[in-house]
């Protein structure tokens, strides 16, 4: 009977310690939650401690989460938790892409989280392509860094000219995604080029019709 009172008080203590173990390492660990949580309190991220526990299981990088998000909702653009860990998840690029949303929420233009990190995913640069949406932007065809200086055509008459041409794109978000590169823009635009100089009948109506040479082209 005392042996089996012994070994029942030896349980208890060993009980009692694992506990004021765990009990230390779990304050620990919500210690080290507590001031990214209180960040989300007062901001309104709405990102519960239990959330970042969760993200640091998943190794998600929850400080460059939470501060996402805060720039995002102080923005006035309203995103899930959940989005920003799943596109972290897959690969994205979480702060350019909550970047090019905030700076095209400043600009008046409709550009969900979704559509955003669709076209990071898809290998665009979205910032750039947020800036060329509000700002237009001219590229030089040919592109003089990529060779070529000019492009060159010849003539029915067998006159051959040599053309340079400047084009203003305003990128369109929504069609972004499966639509022409600044390569691609280049390429076509200088292809219009040459066939329109190839199918003038003579030099001079190229020189002196260069308006209506640009709209074929």
């Amino acid at each position: 009977m005392t042996l089996d009172l012994l070994d029942y008080r030896l349980w208890l203590a060993f009980s009692g310690i694992v506990i004021v173990v765990l009990a230390i390492v779990f304050l620990f660990i919500f210690m080290s939650f507590l001031h990214l949580w209180v960040q989300c309190v007062l901001t309104g991220a709405n990102i519960s401690i239990w959330n970042l526990m969760w993200m640091k299981l998943r190794k998600i990088n929850y400080e460059m989460i939470v501060k996402q998000k805060i720039a995002l909702i102080q923005t006035g653009v309203k995103v899930a938790t959940a989005e920003l860990e799943a596109h972290y998840l897959t690969g994205g690029d979480v702060p350019k892409t909550a970047k090019a949303v905030i700076a095209a929420h400043n600009a008046g233009i409709d550009l969900t989280w979704a559509t955003a990190a669709r076209i990071d995913l898809a290998g665009r640069d979205i910032t750039d392509a947020v800036l060329t949406s509000v700002y237009p932007k001219v590229i030089e065809c040919p592109n003089p860094l990529k060779g070529k200086a000019v492009l060159e055509g010849v003539c029915k008459n067998g006159i051959r000219l040599k053309a340079r041409a400047r084009v203003t794109v305003r990128t369109k978000l929504e069609r972004l995604i499966g639509g022409a590169t600044e390569e691609t823009i280049i390429a076509r635009v200088g292809e219009g080029i040459v066939e329109a100089i190839g199918a003038a009948e003579h030099h001079t109506d190229v020189l002196m019709n260069r308006g209506s040479f640009r709209r074929r082209s």
